[in-house]
């Protein structure tokens, strides 16, 4: 037996302790004695499991009760390591699968999303699910990462926190957004839009947002480029909240400040302030349009931000209303969606998926990938995957290096692709908060 053979057995044999301490009552820290409850590992019957690879694989799967209607499922697919230069196409696997699943009609909790400190930063997963005083949860949205080192943890589209919408939905088709109204725990996905606009209450003059707490684009100056024709950028109007970060993003441009009224208590020419609770912002950047941020704000404006769904109907912006962003839709009234597609996005990588059932219940998983141990999945596999464990309307999340799922004490469940299993920050993440 090679070296990563007897690795990959060494880690089943102690998975197989780990299920037998569940099984004889050792539950997680904080957990009652009465949420231990879990069950041995079973072997799934051959063409009854996951739709992943060659029909012949063992598949075998355990179930974690955490707390009442909020299980977590523990599936492994293949018995052997993949080959490091086989990952990407191998049929043998193994994959491995972490799923919570949360009944509402039986859960005493709610699913919400957040972001830690505030949105500019990243925070672990493991950490987000702890702070939050949650039972479990995943990492979900996509954010900037490392396009954008000064403020990594900006979303990449839609963003509402407990009915504040904090970041816009993109255009891009691509988007597929999940919304979570807490107070019901329904769930709604699709891609929504977004309009927001600011006017002056006093002259009925409107200025358009082009973003929402999203570092403004900042237009080269002509007489630095060779075709001056190419010099059409003409900036960016940005709403800024206190929810972004320490201060809002420093620069050229103009800062107008307004007071919780929507009053203008002071004005910048150039970008970059510290909002206290009761303060936003607007920036301006680009000739055009700083002057046009000047016309507007004076004495007292007012914001509109509206949301619709993808069918155009409005969505209420209430609290307890959640929504983060994912790229693609997998399944829609149980039917696989996803486009075909190629690049890496599309070969195998770690996934995070949220769906929901035909009945009622909240699935949250996190595939494994880019390890001997677990190979990932491409986004076709994902989708079948999606659709296998029952979810009638999913969507794919952030996955990769940030593919994370984690217990309320921080304890990872499953093992990210990071060097050592090493845990990746991120923008954001979907937990699921015990209690009323």
């Amino acid at each position: 037996m090679n070296t990563s053979a007897r690795v990959f057995r060494a880690a089943l044999g102690a998975a197989a302790a780990v299920l037998g301490l569940l099984t004889a009552g050792v539950v997680p820290a904080g957990a009652s004695p009465t949420d231990g409850a879990g069950t041995a590992p079973t072997v799934v019957p051959a063409g009854q499991g996951l739709p992943l690879g060659d029909v012949d694989l063992v598949e075998t799967r355990s179930t974690q009760t955490l707390a009442r209607g909020v299980t977590l499922t523990r599936i492994v697919r293949g018995t052997d390591p993949a080959p490091a230069d086989q990952i990407n196409t191998t049929p043998r696997g193994p994959w491995v699968v972490s799923l919570l699943t949360i009944d509402p009609r039986k859960a005493n909790g709610h699913l919400e999303a957040t972001y830690g400190p505030d949105l500019a930063r990243v925070e672990k997963t493991s950490d987000l699910v702890k702070s939050a005083g949650a039972l479990a949860g995943v990492n979900a949205s996509f954010f900037t990462f490392t396009a954008n080192p000064q403020f990594p943890g900006d979303p990449v589209g839609l963003g509402i926190f407990d009915g504040k919408l904090l970041s816009e939905p993109l255009t891009d088709p691509t988007e597929a957004n999940l919304l979570i109204d807490a107070k019901s725990n329904k769930v709604l996905m699709g891609h929504v839009s977004w309009s927001g606009s600011v006017h002056n209450r006093q002259s009925g003059a409107e200025l358009p947002l082009e973003f929402l707490n999203h570092p403004p684009v900042v237009p080269v100056a002509c007489s630095t480029l060779p075709d001056q024709t190419t010099c059409t950028v003409p900036g960016d109007v940005v709403r800024f909240t206190p929810e972004f970060g320490a201060s809002t993003p420093p620069g050229a441009g103009v800062e107008v400040v307004l007071d919780r009224r929507g009053c203008v208590v002071r004005t910048a020419t150039t970008r970059g302030t510290a909002l206290t609770a009761n303060e936003t912002s607007l920036q301006a950047t680009g000739q055009d349009t700083v002057a046009l941020l000047k016309a507007v704000a004076n004495g007292c404006l007012r914001t509109v931000l509206k949301v619709s769904d993808e069918d155009g109907t409005k969505v209420s912006l209430h609290k307890g209303l959640y929504g983060v962003t994912g790229r693609y839709r997998l399944t829609a009234g149980g039917e696989i969606v996803v486009p075909d597609g190629t690049g890496s996005f599309f070969d195998r990588n770690p996934r995070t998926i949220a769906g929901t059932t035909r009945d009622g219940k909240i699935l949250l998983a996190a595939i494994d990938g880019r390890q001997t141990t677990s190979v990932g999945t491409t986004m076709k596999e994902t989708a079948a995957v999606a659709k296998a464990l029952g979810m009638r309307d999913a969507i794919n999340l952030d996955g990769g290096g940030s593919t994370a799922m984690a217990l309320q004490d921080g304890t990872l469940v499953n093992h990210p692709s990071g060097t050592g299993g090493a845990e990746r920050a991120v923008g954001d993440a979907i937990v699921f908060v015990p209690g009323r």
